[in-house]
């Protein structure tokens, strides 16, 4: 059954103690003139004097016409100059040194002077980032496609509620409309968010999305001692509330490397439905995943301690991250 999954899946997840983790060491580069960049560099760091050893690489014949501005701002070290680029980047390489030695990813961001913007992600199989001509749809409509996916399937708070939501649910028709809620839900907070209407911080969002976990993980044991709610009634009713403040934390993420000028709604579309392919995805394996169980268990075999030990689990994490949110508040 999926409950054997899950309780699988938590012991995988559960590992990382720190969710929603979207903080690949990031490279910002404005384009302000012909050859002339602002150069925003931000790389994951312990505290002040402790930074991932990884820094950018520039073309030959660069030079830096303002000092290094360094910050320690939230687990990231922020360096801030201006660099001139005789002839400009396109066509030219930027090599990150130290990337083959690190598991950190580098998020690569180029706002152009047309408007336009380029984004990649680097990592080890692809160490260079080489800027090229403004693109065409096509390359933000991948671009931000391939974000969304990575961002809901790289944060683990996400996944969890989908997973609890998934426990919680009986039946194919009362799921759809469960996953549906959710979708609609974080689609509306994410375009608002992202458009500016809503400006919520973001400290206290994340606090609440732990805490949305936990209240689901405590509907299913309550379910399992006998006492329904109309959380597991009509659980499309909690997934569309606790949905509007995820896409407020998916809003969160896609500010961290922004919107192309000349883009933004088609941006802003295809990073939504990333975020929809990638928590398809996820259903889809936890699914697949329950079939083979029964396959291989001759039936539906669900002990009590199958329903319980993940629930628990879930509630366990969520617990711990809303604790460690909440004192992140003083820090953030």
């Amino acid at each position: 059954m999926i409950r054997l999954l899950l309780a699988l899946l938590l012991a995988i997840v559960a590992g990382p103690a720190r969710a929603d983790e979207f903080k690949p060491a990031y490279l910002q580069l404005t384009e302000t003139a012909p050859g002339r960049y602002d150069v925003l560099w931000k790389v994951p760091a312990l505290d002040e004097q402790t930074t991932l050893k990884l820094k950018p690489v520039f073309p030959p014949g660069t030079r830096e016409v303002t000092p290094r501005r360094p910050s320690y701002v939230g687990g990231a070290t922020v360096i801030r100059w201006t660099a001139e680029v005789p002839g400009g980047l396109y066509g030219r390489p930027i090599a990150f040194e130290g990337l083959g030695l690190t598991r950190t990813d580098v998020l690569v961001r180029l706002a152009r002077a047309d408007g336009s913007e380029q984004l990649e992600r680097l990592n080890p199989a692809v160490p260079a980032f080489t800027a090229s001509a403004s693109p065409g749809p096509l390359e933000v409509i991948t671009s931000y496609t391939w974000l969304g996916i990575e961002h809901i399937l790289l944060g683990i708070d996400h996944l969890l509620f989908v997973a609890a939501l998934v426990m919680l649910v009986r039946g194919k028709r009362q799921l759809l409309l469960t996953i549906t809620a959710f979708t609609i839900a974080h689609s509306i907070t994410l375009t608002l968010a992202t458009l500016g209407v809503l400006n919520v911080p973001g400290p206290p969002v994340e606090a609440i999305i732990a805490l949305s976990i936990l209240f689901v993980a405590l509907e299913i044991l309550r379910r399992e001692q006998g006492h329904p709610s109309l959380a597991s009634e009509k659980p499309w009713a909690v997934a569309f509330s606790f949905g509007l403040l995820h896409g407020l934390g998916f809003a969160g993420a896609l500010a961290e490397v922004g919107l192309p000028e000349n883009s933004i709604p088609l941006a802003l579309l295809f990073f939504n439905v990333g975020v929809e392919i990638g928590q398809l995805i996820f259903v889809g394996v936890l699914l697949a995943a329950a079939a083979l169980a029964r396959r291989l268990t001759g039936g539906p075999v669900d002990p009590r301690w199958a329903v319980t030990l993940p629930a628990y689990a879930i509630g366990g994490i969520a617990s711990f991250w809303v604790v460690e949110r909440i004192f992140a508040f003083g820090s953030a």
